[in-house]
């Protein structure tokens, strides 16, 4: 038995795995976000909210939910009367993956808002240090992993992938790649939790494997034509252009692991 509950998306055209959300709330914070009025402490708040309430999207679609029959302090009172609905299965298995560095806290945020949901033995937070690989004009051939701390398997786990900008999708390839060759067992699914995602990250990442979705506050499309950016996104996917030569997101929101660390390397 599952709730009623349903995602408010827009519309578009990248296909029913990519979840783009209508959330005027979240894109109010997001534009505070991407600001360069926008300092310190101020950046690493807003993250925190805008993280709180994508999780809260996602775990009302993907995570499982059983019917349970719970007393209530009145049932004393009122014998034979309980709250009967739907929660979360408390003993699902969930990773989620901390990438250095834009994904630390919002990895972090998943973890604790998991661990208050669910049963915290089966939650689990694992670390992956990746890196952009660039060619001499600094165009991104992929990513690399320098470095890792992974927990256990993943049998059945539904696994996690919060990184507030999705730019080219080489680091999310990159992770899933390693635990599909290198962590025991057959993950349920991969998810990436983003806040802005551009055209060339979802066209990258639509075939990177069949039990992936993504999850995203904007898709920031601003380098694109007059025409593209007055037509449904997606309609003319293969022409839109979110990303500059340094494939950096425009409008985007500047180099977040920088801003979020105060650390401009």
């Amino acid at each position: 038995m599952r709730s009623q509950y349903s995602l408010n998306e827009i519309e578009h055209h990248y296909g029913s795995k990519i979840h783009i959300l209508n959330d005027p709330f979240a894109t109010t914070l997001l534009a505070e976000l991407c600001s360069p009025k926008t300092f310190q402490p101020r950046i690493n708040q807003l993250v925190e909210l805008l993280y709180h309430n994508l999780i809260r999207a996602v775990a009302n679609v993907e995570f499982e939910q059983i019917k349970v029959e719970v007393p209530t302090r009145m049932t004393a009172h009122h014998s034979g009367i309980f709250y009967e609905g739907v929660v979360f299965s408390p003993e699902q298995r969930i990773v989620t993956v901390s990438v250095a560095r834009a994904g630390l806290l919002p990895s972090q945020i998943c973890y604790d808002r998991m661990n208050q949901l669910l049963n915290p033995v089966r939650v689990r937070q694992d670390h992956l240090l990746v890196s952009r690989v660039t060619d001499d004009k600094e165009q991104v051939q992929g990513s690399q992993i320098s470095g890792h701390k992974i927990g256990g398997d993943v049998e059945e786990c539904l696994i996690l992938i919060p990184d507030p900008m999705g730019a080219t999708g080489s680091t999310i390839k990159k992770i899933i790649e390693h635990y599909e060759k290198n962590v025991p067992g057959k993950a349920k699914k991969y998810l990436a939790l983003n806040l802005i995602v551009t055209p060339e990250y979802l066209r990258n990442l639509r075939t990177v494997h069949e039990r992936f979705e993504i999850y995203a506050f904007r898709v920031d499309r601003g380098l694109s034509s007059t025409k593209v950016l007055n037509s449904v996104p997606g309609t003319h996917w293969d022409e839109e252009r979110g990303l500059n030569d340094k494939q950096y997101i425009v409008p985007g929101g500047g180099g977040f692991g920088e801003i979020m660390n105060n650390s401009f390397v």
